[in-house]
C-alpha cells in the first residue's frame, strides 16, 4: 500500500483520539497517509504495534475502530464511550475497507431538544469520538446558535432584553431555530448564550480537527414581529410566528448576517442547514412561492460565504404530502439556484426518492430516522434494513451519503451501528454482525457465555426487532402507559386490535431472549453496571408494558370494572417498572432535570431549566392545550409514576359519563400542573426499591413471563 511521504496534518488529532480510547497503549498505535481515491482505511499490526492509514481523518478513526472490534474484541458505543482498552495489540494482516458513500450525516434539529441540551464538554468529547469512530463525516451542529441569533438581532436594533424574549427555552430552541416558535418556555437564562456560545467552539474545533465538516443552521425568514410589522403569519402546533415576504430585503440581509456572525465566531465548513417550510405549508399557494423562498435564501447565504452549500430536509414532501405534491416538488427543487443536498429523512419507513425519481440532478442522503420524541420504545425493522438502503445504492440515482436523523439518541442503538457499518463495503450479514456485537458489548468474545448472549439478540432481530410494515409513528399507537387517559379507550374493541397489532411475533421467542439475556447476566453480574444492564432494561419494556395493556383489557370494559384483580395487576406494572427503571441512571428522570439545572446560575435560571426539562417530557406546550401532550413520552422512573396517577384518575371516575368528563379533565390538568411546578410525584420514589438490575429483572421474568406468553396468545387468537 503507498502512503504519503510527509505525515497528513490531521495525524496528530487521531493520535490525542487513540489516547482518549486507548491510554498509553496508544504508544503503540502509528497513523499516516492512504493515497487512493474515495474514503478508504488499511490496518495492519505486527509485533505489538498498529498501523493506520487513511485518504482522511475519518477514515483512519474507522480504520481504528474496526481493528479493535475485529481483533480486540474493544467497541466504542453510546453505552460504553469509554471501554477498557486491551492489554496489548495483537498482530493483524493487512485488512482495508471502503466506503459505499461520500459523506455520512449525523442528528436532526429534534436531537438537540431530545437528547443533547444538557450536554457539557464531556459528554460532546465522548460523543465526538464516537462519531469520528462510526465514520461521521457531516453532523449537523446547533449548539450556540442563540449567540448567533442574539448578535444579529441587535445588531438590527433590538435591545439585549428583546432580543432575548425571542429566544425560546433551551430545551426548545431547535424548534425556534427551525421558525417553529418563538419565546415559548424563555428567554434563556443567564449566562446561557455565553457558555454554549464558547461550547460550540470546543464541539466545532474538535470535529473540524477529526475530518468532519460541521453543517450550521441558516437564517429561513423566521423573525420578531416587532422587527418586521409586515411579517406574515403562520402556525405550527398552536405557535404563532412571523415570516419575512421573499421581496423583503430584510430576508437577504438577515440571511447573509447570519452566516457573518457564524463566520466571525467559528469560521465555516460553508455547509448551512435551511428548511424554511419544515410542517408549515408556505404561506402561498403558489407553486412558484417555494422558489422565491429559495432563490432569496440562496442570494442571502452565497452573499457571505461564495462556497454556501444548502442542506434542506425533505421532511416536508412526508408530512403535507398532499400539499407537496410530484410537480409543486420538481418546481421547487428546480428554482433552487446552487448545490443543494436533500436529506431524505425518514427513508426506512416513508421514502421520498422513489416518489421524486432519486432526486434526479441533485445530491441526497439516505437517512434513517425510527424515534421519536425520545420514545423508550424498542421498536424497529432491523432485518428489513440492509435491503432497504441496497435499493437507494443500486437505484439509478443512489444517495451521495448515509445517514442518521433520529429525533433522539440512545434508544435501539444497534439499529443505527448498523446504518453506520452499511455504509462500508462488506459489512458482515446480518446474524454474523448480532453475535460479534453481543460478544464486543458484553465483554464476553471467547466465553461460553458469549453464544447465549448471541442467541438472545438473534430471537430480538426477529421479534420486537422485525417490525415489517408495522408504522412507527407517534400518531401510531407505540403503548397504552403513556397516553393520557382519555374518557373511553375501547371504541368496539379498537384497542384489542391495537395491542394486537403490536405482538407481530411469536411472544414465547421474545420471553426466551430476556431470559437469556438475564441468565447471562447472571452467570457474569460484573457485566451488568455496563451495557448489558441498559440492555435488560430494554427488553423489559418491550414485554412489561404489554402487560398492562393485557391486563387492562381484561380488567375493563365500557360499563365499568370487569375483573379487580386484573385490574390490581395492571396498576403493579407500574409499580414494577418503577422499581426496575430506578436501577439504572439513563432511565432515571431525576438524571435529565439535575443536568438541566446544572447549567442555571441563580434561581431564575434553575427554575426556567427545570421548568424546561419537566415540560418537554410530559405537556411540550401548555397546560390543557391538547397539541403535543406526551410527545416525549419515555419510559424513566419517576415519569412512569406520573403516568401511573393519571391512569388511577381514569379508573377512579371509569366508567366515565359525559357529565363526568370535565371532572377528569381538570384532574389531569392539575397532576401535569403538578409536575411542572415540582417534578415528579412522590409515589416515584416510594415505588422504587433498592434492587440492583439483574434481581429484579429476574422477579419480573418469573412474575410476567408465562402471563404474557398466555395472554398474548389469546388476544391474537381472538383477533384472528
Amino acid at each position: 500500500m503507498s502512503a504519503h511521504l510527509d505525515p497528513p496534518a490531521w495525524v496528530p488529532a487521531l493520535e490525542a483520539l487513540a489516547r482518549r480510547v486507548l491510554g498509553d497503549l496508544a504508544d503503540q498505535v502509528r497513523f499516516a497517509g492512504l493515497d487512493r481515491p474515495g474514503r478508504q482505511f488499511a490496518t495492519e499490526a505486527s509485533a505489538g504495534r498498529l498501523t493506520v492509514r487513511g485518504t482522511d481523518a475519518g477514515s483512519a478513526a474507522v480504520g481504528l475502530h474496526e481493528y479493535l472490534r475485529s481483533h480486540c474484541a474493544v467497541e466504542v458505543s453510546w453505552d460504553d464511550p469509554r471501554p477498557p482498552a486491551p492489554d496489548h495489540l495483537p498482530d493483524a494482516p493487512v485488512s482495508s475497507g471502503t466506503a459505499r458513500v461520500e459523506e455520512t450525516y449525523y442528528l436532526n434539529f429534534c436531537t438537540f431538544g431530545y437528547t443533547t441540551p444538557w450536554w457539557d464538554w464531556t459528554q460532546w468529547e465522548q460523543e465526538i469520538d464516537w462519531m469520528a469512530l462510526r465514520g461521521i463525516t457531516t453532523p449537523l451542529m446547533l449548539v450556540g446558535h442563540e449567540a448567533v441569533l442574539h448578535q444579529v438581532l441587535t445588531d438590527e436594533g433590538l435591545s439585549p432584553e428583546e432580543a432575548a424574549e425571542f429566544l425560546s427555552g433551551p430545551a426548545y430552541f431547535p424548534w425556534l431555530a427551525m421558525g417553529c416558535l418563538d419565546g415559548h418556555a424563555g428567554p434563556p437564562p443567564s449566562g446561557w448564550i455565553e457558555s454554549h456560545r464558547d461550547l460550540a467552539g470546543l464541539i466545532l474545533r474538535r470535529q473540524r480537527e477529526l475530518g468532519m465538516r460541521p453543517v450550521l443552521p441558516a437564517f429561513t425568514g423566521h423573525v420578531p414581529r416587532q422587527l418586521a410589522p409586515t411579517a406574515r403569519e403562520r402556525s405550527w402546533q398552536g405557535h404563532r410566528t412571523w415570516i419575512l415576504e421573499p421581496d423583503d430585503p430584510l430576508f437577504r440581509r438577515l440571511t447573509s448576517a447570519v452566516v457573518r456572525a457564524q463566520q466571525q465566531l467559528w469560521g465555516t465548513d460553508h455547509r448551512y442547514a435551511a428548511d424554511p417550510f419544515i410542517e408549515m405549508i408556505p404561506v402561498e399557494d403558489d407553486p412558484g412561492y417555494p422558489g422565491r423562498v429559495a432563490a432569496v435564501l440562496h442570494a442571502g447565504l452565497t452573499d457571505a460565504d461564495s462556497r454556501a452549500e444548502w442542506y434542506l430536509q425533505t421532511w416536508p414532501f412526508s408530512y403535507d404530502s398532499q400539499f407537496w405534491t410530484p410537480e409543486r416538488v420538481q418546481t421547487f427543487l428546480d428554482d433552487i439556484p446552487g448545490r443543494v443536498t436533500l436529506l431524505d429523512l425518514w427513508a426506512e419507513t416513508d421514502p421520498q426518492w422513489p416518489r421524486f425519481d432519486g432526486f434526479a440532478g441533485h445530491d441526497w442522503t439516505w437517512c434513517a430516522l425510527l424515534n421519536f420524541g425520545g420514545r423508550s420504545d424498542p421498536i424497529a425493522d432491523l432485518p428489513g434494513l440492509d435491503a432497504a438502503i441496497d435499493r437507494a445504492l443500486i437505484g439509478p440515482h443512489p444517495p451521495t451519503g448515509l445517514g442518521l436523523a433520529m429525533e433522539a439518541t440512545r434508544t435501539t442503538p444497534l439499529y443505527y451501528e448498523r446504518v453506520l457499518d452499511l455504509a462500508w463495503q462488506e459489512a458482515p450479514a446480518l446474524p454474523t454482525w448480532l453475535a460479534s456485537r453481543a460478544g464486543r458489548r458484553y465483554r464476553l468474545t471467547g466465553t461460553d457465555l458469549h453464544e447465549k448472549a448471541a442467541t438472545a439478540w438473534q430471537d430480538l432481530a426477529g421479534t420486537v426487532l422485525a417490525s415489517g410494515e408495522y408504522l412507527i409513528f407517534p400518531e401510531a399507537y407505540t403503548g397504552l402507559l403513556t397516553q393520557r387517559p382519555p374518557r373511553e379507550v375501547f371504541d368496539d374493541g379498537h384497542l384489542a386490535a391495537e395491542v394486537a397489532a403490536l405482538l407481530w411475533y411469536d411472544p414465547a421467542v421474545l420471553v426466551r431472549a430476556w431470559r437469556g439475556l438475564v441468565e447471562v447476566a447472571e452467570a457474569a453480574p460484573e457485566r451488568a453496571a455496563g451495557p448489558l444492564g441498559r440492555d435488560l432494561v430494554e427488553v423489559a419494556l418491550a414485554i412489561v408494558p404489554r402487560c398492562a395493556e393485557l391486563a387492562f383489557l381484561a380488567a375493563y370494559d365500557a360499563g365499568g370494572v370487569r375483573d379487580r384483580a386484573s385490574e390490581a395487576q395492571f396498576f403493579t406494572v407500574f409499580e414494577d417498572l418503577e422499581a426496575l427503571l430506578a436501577t439504572r441512571a439513563e432511565f432515571r428522570y431525576a438524571e435529565w432535570e439535575e443536568a438541566a439545572v446544572a447549567w442555571a446560575h441563580d434561581e431564575n435560571g434553575r427554575a426556567v431549566l427545570a421548568d424546561n426539562a419537566r415540560r418537554l417530557v410530559t405537556v411540550w406546550g401548555q397546560v390543557g392545550d391538547g397539541y403535543l401532550d406526551d410527545y416525549s413520552a419515555r419510559l424513566w422512573s419517576g415519569l412512569v409514576a406520573y403516568y401511573a396517577d393519571r391512569w388511577r384518575c381514569w379508573a377512579q371516575l371509569h366508567p366515565i359519563t359525559p357529565a363526568e368528563e370535565p371532572r377528569l379533565e381538570e384532574q389531569l390538568q392539575s397532576l401535569e400542573r403538578a409536575f411542572l411546578a415540582d417534578g415528579p410525584p412522590a409515589s416515584a420514589s416510594a415505588s422504587a426499591s433498592d434492587g440492583d438490575v439483574v434481581t429484579i429483572s429476574r422477579r419480573l421474568l418469573e412474575t410476567y413471563a408465562d402471563f404474557f406468553t398466555e395472554a398474548a396468545g389469546q388476544l391474537r387468537a381472538a383477533q384472528d
